[in-house]
């Protein structure tokens, strides 16, 4: 068996697993963890516990140690410093003319490394930036190019639901959306009514639409030819919440019926409006 411990570094954000060492540790617990980026300051979200061994992917790192006040009072210095890596960052972006939209400075705790993250429409050369950033910071400096989600994620927001934002609330991974989904939902296939603020399709298509799948399957579909009290009509609509089915009768009037007052008619034939003149 081995021990792992569930640990994130930023809110919303990705939850990685670490060896506990033997460290008595809680869930909401600062820690101090080495990862690849060098030393970092992060929180428990899943309290110790044994799992198998070969569940286990790769070797685990350990928690260096259960954070200390100097720690975090180190990482609140190190949000100053970022503001101001940011700044100089951007200056240095205008000077060079490049093409990039930069979003957020990060350090990490021992200030050994010192990441930006970006976006841009295109692949950008930011080596003269790089070496420029490395010389006026002396540490190791890294330029990320993020994508339309990760960078709502990464700024944060409201969506059109007034809410926070959903991936910089509490999202840590992207489930994969389509269009699909919104038919699905019987919502209106307009980018502008179905997309977030990162000009991709809402995140939140994802929640329902399973239910909406499930709550479908029972209902007739558009076009079939339906038994009802009001003779045999044809399925022109339906709302799956309700669970009703809209029908058009002989008459072309319109009514709403709940699905268990309507049969599918089996072997359907096409249905005349009337006879050609």
């Amino acid at each position: 068996m081995a021990e792992i411990v569930g640990v994130r570094f930023k809110r919303a954000g990705r939850v990685y697993y670490f060896d506990p060492a033997g460290i008595d540790l809680e869930v909401n617990d600062y820690v101090v963890v080495k990862t690849m980026r060098g030393l970092e300051l992060g929180w428990v979200v899943i309290a110790p516990k044994q799992v198998l061994a070969n569940e286990v992917q790769e070797p685990l790192k350990p928690v260096v140690r259960k954070a200390e006040e100097d720690d975090i009072g180190r990482s609140r210095e190190i949000e100053t410093k970022e503001e101001e890596a940011l700044a100089e960052c951007g200056r240095l972006i205008k000077e060079l003319g490049l093409p990039m939209k930069l979003l957020v400075a990060r350090y990490n705790l021992d200030n050994s490394r010192l990441t930006f993250f970006f976006s841009a429409e295109k692949r950008v050369d930011f080596r003269e930036l790089v070496r420029r950033l490395a010389a006026r910071f002396k540490t190791k400096v890294e330029l990320r190019q993020v994508g339309p989600r990760d960078e709502a994620k990464l700024l944060g927001g409201f969506g059109r639901c007034g809410r926070p934002l959903c991936c910089a609330n509490f999202l840590d991974e992207f489930a994969p959306v389509s269009i699909k989904m919104a038919k699905e939902q019987d919502l209106p296939l307009n980018p502008m009514k179905i997309s977030g603020v990162c000009g991709r399709l809402l995140c939140c298509l994802v929640y329902e639409n399973e239910q909406y799948h499930l709550m479908k399957e029972g209902l007739p579909r558009k076009g079939q030819q339906v038994s009802t009290s009001l003779g045999v009509a044809s399925v022109v609509g339906s709302n799956p919440l309700k669970q009703t089915v809209m029908v058009e009768t002989d008459s072309q009037a319109i009514v709403e019926l709940p699905v268990s007052e309507v049969t599918v008619v089996k072997d359907e034939q096409p249905r005349r409006r009337g006879k050609k003149t």
